[in-house]
């Protein structure tokens, strides 16, 4: 099966997800597209990770953003930094429970909830190699399209949920 067959079409709910991390989620990307970005949540990477959310612009800059609902769930984190490479920045969001200075200083920190989102600290630029940001761009058009596709026809797509 070719390389789309990976990737999720509409991401079957998987309960890993707690009903904060889908707020904070919910809010993020209300923010994201306010700053004329549109979003994907749990887009596999190149890397074999798959993250929370992936934002392009028209721009063709790419930003993802790693949801921690919990100071439990940065702790039990050990794969963010791998991230990096697949972005030009990278956030993590988070509720205003969370305090700002356990997270890396290197990164952005969007505070959320279920309705919006607050840009706290802009990420430092890491700009994308051409070849990666090509490897991305198709990536989340092709997982935007088979997600729409779904939606439109879903019976036609069955081949891909086994």
């Amino acid at each position: 099966m070719d390389n789309t067959a990976r990737i999720a079409l509409v991401p079957p709910p998987d309960r890993r997800q707690s009903e904060t991390a889908l707020a904070i989620a919910r809010g993020t990307a209300r923010l994201l597209r306010s700053l004329g970005f549109t979003c994907i949540s749990e887009l596999p990477l190149p890397s074999g990770r798959r993250a929370d959310l992936v934002a392009l612009n028209e721009r063709g800059e790419i930003w993802i953003v790693e949801i921690k609902s919990s100071v439990e769930d940065l702790r039990a984190d050990q794969k963010w930094h791998e991230y990096r490479a697949h972005c030009d920045r990278l956030f993590f969001a988070f509720t205003q429970d969370l305090p700002c200075e356990i997270f890396p200083q290197d990164t952005g920190l969007i505070i959320a909830d279920a309705y919006g989102a607050h840009l706290q600290c802009e990420a430092p630029e890491h700009k994308l190699a051409a070849a990666t940001r090509k490897q991305m761009t198709v990536r989340f058009a092709m997982a935007a399209a088979l997600r729409i596709n779904r939606l439109v026809d879903p019976q036609g797509h069955a081949e891909f949920w086994e």
